[in-house]
């Protein structure tokens, strides 16, 4: 299986314009032909393009350098070049492409959306383009022109709908397995889930929303710290959050605000999103002291639930259509 790759530098080149031709008519008994050099094709372009099929970048990693093909060179006769073919690379959706300066060029959020990231080079004017009145017979043509050529990163920012965030081994990737299709790795030691996770959560009627499970953020994240920065970027792109606690720490209200202040250092616009707080694995508590627990956290914004029981998951699940709605997507 290909590990999981969201960030990856690559060099990319357009195609070279063709060079024109230095070419003079020929034909018994036409000893004078004039000339008829003509033009080079033009360079094939690159463009990058976003693709449902692709999951993460790691298919880049055998080959680091992409180049379109040259532009043909002009023929006698007239005959010009042929252009160079075009060469598309296929990323995820919610991948941007950024220079060697981290300037964004394009941010490629949907399918089918595609970037032109280098254009390819003109081809070169054959000799005939230079005939004129006072250079009959013109010995020199055009070289093509290079195509454009550059450094790039990629750097995907898997799109959800909804964002599990909570500390290594409070129950995000248990969770994620009950409410959608997907299965990640499951066990009881903390940063179990090394990538993020998507799963789909599909609604009567056909309607649908993703949640990404974010891998587990630790104090000091936003700074690099623990998996850090590297899946950070992940919760930038969804509607909404949920805060996953698990109650049987020492000090649930403080995890809650590490995580909160983890985001703001982060992104500031990550406090705005529409939120609620999840008290997880309450099956391991009586009732007395899960209530305890969730009054001290919020008391109306806060859940308790037991992924591995069942416990309140279809109020869960409404109160996922709830932040959605606030969020202002389609549920």
């Amino acid at each position: 299986m290909a590990k999981f790759t969201d960030t990856i530098s690559i060099h990319v080149k357009a195609g070279s314009g063709g060079p024109g031709a230095v070419s003079f008519f020929r034909e018994k008994y036409i000893p004078r032909g004039g000339p008829d050099g003509g033009d080079g094709g033009k360079g094939g372009d690159l463009y990058i393009e976003a693709d449902y099929n692709f999951y993460n970048l790691s298919h880049f990693f055998r080959d680091r350098v992409y180049r379109a093909e040259d532009g043909h060179a002009g023929r006698g006769s007239n005959r010009h070049g042929a252009d160079g073919n075009d060469i598309i690379l296929k990323v995820p959706p919610g991948t941007c492409i950024l220079d060697d300066e981290g300037k964004l060029l394009a941010d490629l959020v949907a399918s089918g959306d595609r970037a032109l990231v280098c254009l390819g080079g003109m081809g070169g004017k054959g000799n005939a383009f230079f005939k004129s009145s006072t250079r009959q017979s013109p010995r020199f043509a055009q070289p093509g022109m290079p195509g454009e050529e550059k450094h790039i990163m990629l750097n995907l920012r898997l799109i959800a709908d909804i964002g599990l965030v909570g500390l290594p081994n409070a129950g995000k990737s248990t969770l994620l397995s009950v409410l959608t299709n997907a299965r990640p790795k499951i066990a009881d030691y903390p940063f179990t889930t090394l990538t993020p996770n998507l799963g789909v959560v599909f609604q009567p009627g056909g309607a649908s929303y993703k949640i990404a499970d974010i891998p587990g953020i630790i104090e000091g994240a936003h700074r690099g710290l623990g998996l850090g920065l590297s899946f950070l970027q992940h919760i930038e792109r969804v509607k909404a959050i949920l805060y996953l606690i698990d109650p049987s720490v020492e000090d649930p209200a403080y995890n809650l605000e590490l995580l909160r202040s983890e985001l703001r250092e982060y992104n500031p616009a990550l406090a705005e999103k529409p939120s609620f707080i999840v008290l997880t694995k309450c099956d391991l508590l009586d009732d007395e002291e899960t209530e305890k627990r969730a009054a001290a956290l919020g008391g109306a914004r806060v859940l308790a639930i037991s992924a591995k029981s069942g416990r309140n998951i279809d109020r869960l699940l409404e109160i996922l259509d709830t932040l959605l709605e606030q969020a202002g997507a389609p549920t």
